[in-house]
């Protein structure tokens, strides 16, 4: 495998120095204040990831406000008070993208986050007491348990929490393929991910960063060079 360090250098070399890089990695990650987030928020951000997969995630974030309206303030318990009626009408309702299929997962969701809530104190704390190391079992947790939180739904969900996690995009595959890991192009199987989340604890050990800036670093040295502003305007910052 490439030594870390050459990776970081060519992202570096790519965004204008040594400096840019790590003005764009965002925050560090902090598993542990993950306990401290409500579960009407962890549903919230369930439900914004499941809307934003396939679409405009502009259009998304201006829409939030009426889906946190039509949704009760995605309340668990609240909403699964709800009859069937209620979640027949959302499918009506011009406050958020009427897609049924999705709506549903949002009420599958609530079950899941109180389910999970209920046996560990917390949906936050569950995902605090994951370890950090495992991010692929609970990847296959979320995907398995929850309604449609596979793929890179989840790794989005967890980023979205400040949950240490790495993306599996085209651009971070393409960087590890690169760097001498032998993955697909598009890396998906059990083996696969098996692999990505071996090599990028061994480079967390080795370097003391955290999985989320491992995974940033990687994508930011391969593939088209966008602007540091694009980059930043893209993770909301």
């Amino acid at each position: 495998m490439v030594d870390f360090r050459k990776i970081r250098a060519r992202a570096a070399k790519r965004k204008g120095g040594e400096a840019a890089p790590t003005s764009l990695l965002g925050p560090m990650p902090d598993n542990a204040a993950v306990a401290k987030i409500a579960d009407d928020r962890i549903l919230s951000t369930m439900a914004e990831r499941v809307f934003a997969a396939g679409f405009v995630w502009r259009v998304i974030e201006q829409k939030w406000p009426g889906f946190e309206e039509a949704f009760l303030g995605f309340e668990p318990k609240r909403l699964l008070f709800q009859p069937d009626d209620f979640w027949h009408d959302l499918t009506a309702d011009k406050r958020i993208v009427r897609n049924p299929q999705k709506i549903k997962s949002v009420r599958d969701n609530a079950g899941f986050v109180e389910r999970v809530s209920k046996e560990h104190g917390s949906f936050g704390k569950f995902l605090a007491n994951w370890p950090a190391d495992d991010q692929v079992g609970l990847m296959a947790y979320l995907g398995k348990h929850g309604s449609r939180l596979g793929g890179n739904t989840g790794q989005y969900f967890l980023r979205w929490l400040e949950w240490d996690a790495f993306i599996v995009s085209a651009d971070m595959a393409a960087a590890l393929r690169d760097a001498g890991l032998d993955v697909a192009e598009s890396p998906t199987s059990k083996t696969d991910l098996g692999r990505i989340q071996a090599q990028i604890n061994a480079w967390a050990a080795e370097t003391g960063l955290p999985r989320r800036h491992i995974s940033r670093i990687l994508a930011m040295s391969i593939g088209e060079n966008h602007p540091p502003e694009a980059l930043r305007k893209y993770m909301g910052e």
